[in-house]
């Protein structure tokens, strides 16, 4: 496995529809977004918030301190970056978690996945984080899902979009790009294509 691949969760929308927000939920004695940490094969973890991130803070006091420093959670690095302008959508807050890494001298590859959607299994992590094109994505019966992996070459250029532009959304920027510079890459693991966006959604993957 590569060491420099971050994993960014993605926690800043209003979960208007699961009328909660989506990472504190509860999920196997603990919450869905430290689940969702718990499950990465990596060590380095940044999570983007917005809307509710008071409610994140109440829940996990220490994800307040990870946004002035680094701070380590069950063997990771967890760093938080908080979206000012969450109303622009999922876009801004990818964009304001990557100017942080990129301020931070980052120049790593990165998984970019929603809070609503399961990360997949170890094997099949390692099977994203080891292709090597520009753009990978992962399928599930010729259906995209995430994570998405971006390579720095990638990523770096999409902090130069303005949020106010129609075209600042990352799969509008992925289709722009050559077909030739993007994989997709077959996975057996169906929680790549899943939405955990409303209670209906959330229960029955509980019980699954």
């Amino acid at each position: 496995m590569k060491s420099k691949t971050v994993l960014i969760i993605l926690a800043g929308g209003k979960s208007s529809r699961m009328g909660f927000p989506k990472g504190l939920l509860k999920h196997s004695s603990t919450l869905w977004i430290l689940s969702q940490i718990e499950n990465y094969i990596g060590q380095e973890v940044y999570i983007g918030l917005g809307f509710d991130y008071q409610l994140y803070f109440e829940a996990i006091p220490w994800l307040n301190e990870a946004l002035k420093k680094p701070i380590s959670y069950k063997g990771k690095k967890i760093r938080v970056a908080l979206n000012q302008t969450p109303e622009f959508g999922l876009f801004s807050t990818l964009q304001n978690v990557l100017s942080l890494l990129n301020f931070e001298g980052g120049n790593n590859t990165v998984l970019v996945l929603p809070i609503d959607v399961p990360l997949l299994n170890a094997k099949e992590q390692e099977k994203l984080i080891f292709d090597e094109q520009l753009i990978s994505i992962p399928t599930y019966n010729n259906k995209k899902g995430h994570p998405v992996k971006l390579t720095s070459k990638f990523w770096k250029l999409l902090l130069n979009l303005n949020l106010t532009d129609e075209d600042s959304r990352l799969d509008i920027q992925i289709k722009k790009r050559n077909a030739s510079e993007i994989s997709l890459v077959e996975m057996n693991d169906a929680s790549i294509i899943k939405n955990l966006n409303t209670p209906k959604d959330w229960q029955e993957f509980i019980v699954s």
